[in-house]
């Protein structure tokens, strides 16, 4: 949490505007960020805290529909609207518990999810939806402060004697882990990394989610029971009849981790890694490792090229440009987004409109409707530009325009395509869970075929949001505890 971040208070003070007409008198308007100058010489969080007068205004912009379609919007079925009146009203402590009645880590949906919540907002129709995501975040920065309700173990009346392992500690895991410890379960969560938090430990940059954040939840959760056993690779260093032997139920929440590969001519060459990576190791640094330098990744004075225009790739380009990188380049193979959503896109869908992130704001350049052709050589070994042609859409496929090809310098390329799914060799194979024809595992309510294991977030549902992985933790669990209760 950066440092700036100014305390949150029930100001009875603060004039507040007539809800009813809220959303016809008040703008929207959303958090401030450092400046780029600024926030480009560090990794520190990036966004500002709303102002207590901003925070109500903008809570007051909540229309408290007959059918808050914000609701369907998030798959965790967060009280939108009730705990927008409690904003509204200065009831801040009331907000937190109605948030938390249905999210685990608000802190972090409220900085890393794209808020499908304020896309399905009815006053997106005039593209000017509640801000939820900041509502959401100041809610949650409430929760951390120190003292809070909300951070006190919440630990069960009495414990049932069942054990059950939790194998990943990303959102879905920990989410899982502690439903079922509140609900008596004694429960060990299997992490093969050093430290507990998956991809938010070390895929997300610290720019956007800073690392205390977690810390606090792992305290708290390991105050509540829960065991965090890290540097364990389930399946590899414990074989799953092991796990099966001493756990009364198994949670499979590793995530998808097999990254989309580039296939082109010039692959093997050095300067090609996947962005994970990459931006594992700086993570790593900033929390004080040391990343040995036979390994180092860095884009300090290289012309650095990122494939892939999602959430990774552009945290690729933020990390990149904070190191020094000399120029930044981010290809998309599809085409541009339009600017407003057309017709065949209709609210309350997503709207399939062109992004412009923080990452992005910050420099670098961007290019769409490109694929990589090969990759060439420096003649000692090394990537020294990728060569690519400019594709179109045509009949729902892409092709290739003639006479597009053209070279970008690349000494440093960065894989961002996504993921194909979860490592199958190990866990998987050992366990015999059934995989649906995307390699997923197959599930209903988190239970797979095979007695006993279930399976929670990007296992089972390839790669998704974090409020979907926080949202299948918890239903995981619900299954977990009724197998376990019988």
């Amino acid at each position: 949490m950066a440092e700036e971040i100014k305390e949150l208070k029930d100001s009875k003070d603060a004039p507040r505007k007539n809800k009813t007409r809220g959303f016809l008198e008040i703008r929207r308007t959303k958090h401030d960020t450092r400046p780029i100058v600024d926030r480009l010489r560090d990794f520190r969080e990036l966004d500002l805290p709303l102002e207590p007068v901003v925070l109500r205004d903008q809570a007051t912009r909540c229309m408290d529909c007959g059918i808050p379609f914000c609701h369907d919007g998030c798959p965790l079925g967060n009280l939108i609207p009730e705990w927008n009146e409690l904003v509204h009203a200065g009831r801040l402590d009331e907000a937190v518990a109605s948030l938390h009645a249905t999210n685990n880590f608000p802190e972090v949906t409220g900085r890393i999810c794209p808020a499908p919540c304020e896309a399905s907002c009815v006053l997106n129709m005039q593209n000017e939806p509640v801000t939820i995501k900041d509502i959401e975040r100041s809610i949650g920065d409430r929760a951390m402060a120190p003292g809070s309700a909300a951070l006190r173990p919440q630990k069960p009346k009495a414990r049932t004697g069942k054990r059950v392992a939790v194998i990943g500690s990303g959102p879905a895991g920990l989410a899982a882990a502690q439903q079922l410890a509140r609900r008596g379960h004694d429960v060990t969560v299997l992490e093969k990394a050093d430290r507990p938090g998956g991809l938010l430990r070390y895929g997300i940059p610290d720019f956007k989610l800073e690392k205390k954040l977690i810390d606090q939840r792992i305290e708290q959760m390991t105050a509540e029971g829960v065991t965090f056993r890290c540097g364990v690779n389930a399946g590899v260093d414990i074989p799953a009849d092991a796990l099966r032997k001493q756990y009364d139920a198994l949670v499979l929440a590793g995530g998808a981790m097999v990254p989309r590969d580039l296939r082109c001519a010039g692959r093997e060459l050095s300067g090609v890694h996947f962005a994970m990576d990459f931006l594992a190791q700086q993570n790593r640094r900033v929390a004080g490792l040391i990343v040995p330098e036979q390994e180092a990744i860095v884009a300090t004075a290289r012309d650095v090229v990122v494939l892939g225009g999602g959430d990774t790739g552009s945290d690729c380009v933020g990390t990149s440009l904070r190191q020094g990188a000399k120029s930044v380049t981010s290809l998309e193979l599809m085409p541009r987004p339009p600017e407003e959503r057309r017709d065949e896109n209709p609210w309350p869908q997503w709207p399939l409109v062109f992004r412009t992130s923080s990452s992005h704001e910050e420099g670098g350049q961007r290019d769409f409707g490109v694929m990589t052709k090969r990759l060439l050589d420096d003649d000692h070994g090394n990537v020294r530009a990728l060569e690519a042609v400019r594709v179109t859409m045509k009949d729902g496929q892409l092709v290739e325009i003639a006479g597009s090809r053209f070279e970008i310098p690349c000494t440093l390329l960065l894989l961002a395509m996504g993921f194909v799914g979860p490592v199958r060799q190990g866990l998987l194979d050992q366990l015999g869970v059934t995989l649906d024809a995307r390699g997923n595992v197959k599930a209903e309510l988190g239970k797979t075929n095979v007695p006993g294991v279930f399976t929670a977030g990007d296992m089972s549902r390839g790669q998704s949001l974090v409020v979907w992985a926080i949202a299948e933790g918890r239903r995981c669990a619900e299954s977990v505890d009724a197998y376990l209760r019988g």
